[in-house]
């Protein structure tokens, strides 16, 4: 990548493992859920498969339940987490202060998570980062808007909408879905080091950011022009 780069427009960015170390708050919660439907608990290594992707494909295929009863663990699970699992929860050193630095350039910021959008909000105010970002999408609190391509369609919307320019994104994230949702778009990504992917999940991004201190710098330099 160089200066001569193509300027991003907007940023798009993950929330949990990227700018919220939330694994504890989720982990918990899902390992309660599971005792209190008298469902086996996988190992905290299965659990951590559930930070980032859709919650109901983690019940799907961590758990290896049907349709129906993740649905009712889904239930249980939301009473819980928004009851105590929400905060147990940390902001990654440094993120506030790289997301700072890339809105102080005069790109906009908006967050694009598969946690369902009002807990999202929710999070967000928490923990003091709400005033970063022009718009917040997340899932659907049915889960029908879950997988991560239809949460960027949800959140290119809600940016023209909001009349900001979303004609060259860049995606902020640490799964590989944040990969493949964004691809979906013809979206490049720039991979959170830091979270909770493996290296294998880096595989076609834009670049790497080892530290969130890394993060304004790869956006800056922008997109490569194309030839």
């Amino acid at each position: 990548m160089t200066a001569t780069g193509v300027p991003f427009s907007v940023v798009l960015v993950d929330l949990d493992g990227t700018m919220v170390d939330s694994a504890p708050g989720i982990t918990s919660t899902l390992a309660e859920t599971l005792v209190e439907l008298g469902l086996p608990t996988p190992p905290p290594s299965r659990l951590l498969e559930f930070v980032g992707p859709p919650i109901m494909d983690g019940f799907r295929d961590v758990v290896g339940l049907d349709q129906e009863e993740s649905v009712r663990a889904l239930a249980v699970y939301r009473a819980r987490y928004r009851e105590r699992g929400a905060f147990d929860a940390a902001v990654y050193p440094g993120v506030r202060g790289a997301l700072e630095a890339i809105r102080a350039t005069g790109v906009p910021l908006a967050v694009a998570t598969s946690k369902p959008e009002t807990q999202a909000e929710r999070i967000l105010e928490h923990f003091g980062l709400a005033d970063l970002f022009v718009v917040v999408a997340g899932a659907s609190d049915d889960e029908v808007r879950s997988e991560k391509a239809d949460v960027i369609t949800w959140c290119l919307q809600l940016l023209r909408e909001a009349g900001v320019d979303a004609s060259a994104p860049v995606m902020v994230g640490d799964r590989v879905h944040d990969v493949r949702g964004a691809a979906v778009h013809g979206i490049p990504t720039l991979f959170a080091g830091w979270g909770y992917g493996s290296p294998a999940e880096a595989a076609g991004t834009l670049g790497i950011a080892d530290t969130p201190d890394d993060l304004p710098a790869l956006v800056a330099a922008g997109r490569p022009a194309a030839g």
